[in-house]
């Protein structure tokens, strides 16, 4: 096994989330599709954006946030993510940069404009994002750099990529080079209707090449094509060493060959905005099985960087989720 130099390396969309709280006249208003990640062009992310109120704006993208999350723990995280040399992807990059995050993808010359993702936030706390992928889709595995993703004791790899042909090669190119070095591979499915368009090809990856899965309850129903819970879990066990199953309030659960790990939800005073829940429970977890910690732990750790991001608008964490993590826990994040 080679020595790594980073505990995970992130491989996925580079985006700049754009925040809004909007009613839910807005959403029928515009015709969006409430709750679900919807893939559109860029004159219709120039209208939607031009209609939204006041916004937060923010390097993002699903797995730049799981990025963010770890390095709020006190990871050694990079990100390969690809942007535009434009105004939103000089503000990705000194924006991942100073989180702590290690971002060193040169940004394209030409090609399309630096991707976001339009996110409007409704009394319910639930999130409908509209993302223009932009530069972000033409990442390719020029951009996989052998001895950083061979020297890291796990890459992440979103989902979402999987929309892209150039960038699912660079998601499989990514993952050979992990394995070929001894390493873990780890998979988040992203969206349920990501599973839908994908289904196969996701079966085959979790089955062939994946050792850590994450996937919330509608996303793992969708991918074995089940409508319990109970029977996605249990055809998930032995496809991968490790899934980690999210519920929402009902907390979590922790799948591994011998062993089911259950695990409660953090309670929260009031939820505020329930983007980057999934990110950052990945973050959590990920923190904890790179820092030699037993899987009970990891979720743990997964649920406390959940619910403080829930609590605020926004898919980062306010807080030092290390500080967090060392008041709840007990130290028990340390570095083992």
């Amino acid at each position: 096994m080679s020595t790594s130099r980073l505990d995970v390396l992130v491989v996925g969309n580079a985006l700049v989330d754009v925040l809004s709280l909007e009613d839910d006249e807005f959403v029928a208003r515009h015709g969006l599709e409430r709750g679900a990640m919807t893939l559109i062009d860029e004159p219709r992310a120039e209208a939607i954006y031009a209609a939204m109120g006041p916004a937060t704006e923010v390097s993002g993208g699903s797995a730049a946030n799981t990025a963010a999350g770890l390095a709020s723990f006190g990871a050694r995280v990079g990100f390969v993510g690809r942007v535009r040399d434009d105004q939103l992807g000089a503000v990705f990059a000194h924006d991942i940069r100073a989180i702590g995050v290690e971002f060193a993808t040169a940004p394209a010359a030409e090609g399309p404009s630096t991707g976001r993702c339009l996110i409007v936030v409704t009394p319910d706390a639930q999130r409908t994002m509209n993302t223009f992928l932009g530069a972000a889709s033409h990442l390719g595995p020029a951009e996989i750099d052998p001895e950083v993703a061979g020297g890291s004791t796990v890459t992440f790899l979103e989902g979402y990529l999987f929309d892209q042909d150039e960038a699912k090669e660079a998601f499989r190119h990514a993952a050979r080079i992990a394995h070929d070095a001894g390493n873990r591979v780890a998979l988040t499915l992203s969206d349920s209707f990501c599973v839908e368009r994908h289904r196969a090809d996701f079966r085959d990856l979790v089955e062939r090449q994946i050792d850590v899965l994450f996937a919330n309850e509608q996303e793992i129903c969708s991918l074995y094509e089940v409508d319990d819970f109970e029977q996605a879990a249990k055809r998930v066990r032995g496809h991968c060493a490790i899934a980690a199953l999210t519920r929402s309030e009902s907390g979590s659960v922790v799948v591994a060959a011998d062993d089911t790990h259950v695990i409660a939800a953090e309670p929260v005073d009031r939820v505020v905005d329930t983007t980057g829940a999934g990110d950052q429970y990945a973050a959590g977890f990920l923190y904890g099985l790179t820092h030699g910690l037993d899987l009970p732990t990891c979720g743990r750790l997964g649920a406390l960087a959940a619910a403080e991001v829930i609590s605020h608008l926004g898919a980062r964490p306010e807080i030092s989720l290390a500080d967090l993590a060392r008041s709840e826990l007990g130290g028990a994040s340390q570095r083992a």
